[in-house]
């Protein structure tokens, strides 16, 4: 018996580990970029950049997994690693947690924040078609105006004073870090540095985010986790590597299942992803595949179970 759990226990070991692997390969990638910017390697800064922006985009999924404060054991550590990857994706990690259990709350509903104006039937098409685009193509400056919006609205369901008074405290020292952090890239004259290390590949990380949001849920009809939500079970050792380094997060229905979960349990619960009602969605062997079908929907992007109410059906054929 002790034999078969240090097996087990080897054999988990990456999964166990994902986080710190995807710490060490966004700070190894961002040195050597780095040195190659320095030394002028333009045909090594191109897949650099682009590794960089990976990377980037797992740590917006820890952002996302220290909201629901299963990042780290330590609660403490978990808040620091939070408000810090917050202030560099420029959303606040106070104001994402508390607009986020509305996300789970109300799945694909009409109240489901994050999804909006997708879960709206009300919403023509074609300004759904635009916010599509804007964030698909411009995901680091439109997912924190999702947030935003709501927390400068005079209708925001941020009512607490004391939750508000911390937005205000992250907002005012996230604005203080980014001050000094370009004051000194101006001073020491690092713009290059800048804008390949950080702006680029935060654009794409960005625009990567956007995508795999899409993925998830855009184009379903579905009001539960299984049918609102499309996940991924890589059947390549390249599609497990990506999963590995995106916390598992492509198995985002497990995720919607139970959101207590660890990333690093998810893949121990495989079997609640099987169809169990019509409608349910099964899982895709990759990304491109789940990418495929998302592209289908982009030309009228809807989610929910409300657009196949019958009072929304002449509305929908009002818009074409």
């Amino acid at each position: 018996m002790n034999v078969i759990s240090e097996e087990t226990a080897s054999s988990q070991w990456p999964t166990k580990a994902a986080f710190a692997l995807l710490a060490a390969g966004f700070f190894i990638s961002q040195g050597l970029l780095a040195f190659s910017i320095h030394k002028g390697w333009v045909w090594l800064v191109i897949p650099l950049v682009l590794l960089v922006s990976h990377f980037m985009h797992g740590y917006l999924i820890a952002f996302h997994e220290a909201a629901h404060g299963l990042l780290r054991k330590n609660r403490l550590l978990n808040e620091i690693d939070g408000i810090i990857m917050g202030t560099f994706s420029l959303t606040c990690f106070t104001l994402y947690r508390a607009l986020h259990q509305k996300h789970h709350a109300h799945l694909a509903s009409e109240k489901d924040i994050e999804l909006w104006p997708f879960v709206d039937p009300r919403c023509p098409r074609w300004k759904r078609q635009l916010a599509a685009f804007l964030e698909l193509n411009f995901g680091i400056f439109y997912t924190p105006f999702l947030f935003w919006r709501l927390f400068f609205s005079r209708s925001s369901p941020i009512r607490s004073p004391k939750i508000r008074q911390r937005i205000w405290i992250e907002l005012g020292l996230g604005l203080a870090v980014w001050a000094i952090a370009v004051g000194l890239t101006a001073a020491f004259g690092l713009w290059a540095f800048f804008w390949l290390n950080y702006v680029v590949p935060a654009f794409i990380a960005g625009n990567l985010q956007s995508w795999r949001k899409f993925i998830e849920h855009v184009g379903l009809s579905g009001h539960s986790a299984r049918s609102a939500t499309r996940s991924i079970i890589a059947d390549t050792w390249a599609g497990k590597l990506v999963s590995l380094t995106l916390l598992h997060e492509p198995l985002h229905g497990i995720h919607h299942i139970k959101s207590s979960l660890p990333h690093s349990d998810l893949p121990t619960h495989l079997d609640w992803l099987d169809a169990s009602e019509d409608g349910d969605t099964k899982p895709f062997p990759s990304y491109w595949s789940a990418f495929l079908d998302v592209l289908r929907c982009l030309p009228d992007p809807r989610v929910g179970r409300q657009w196949d109410s019958p009072e929304v059906a002449p509305q929908s054929q009002a818009q074409i």
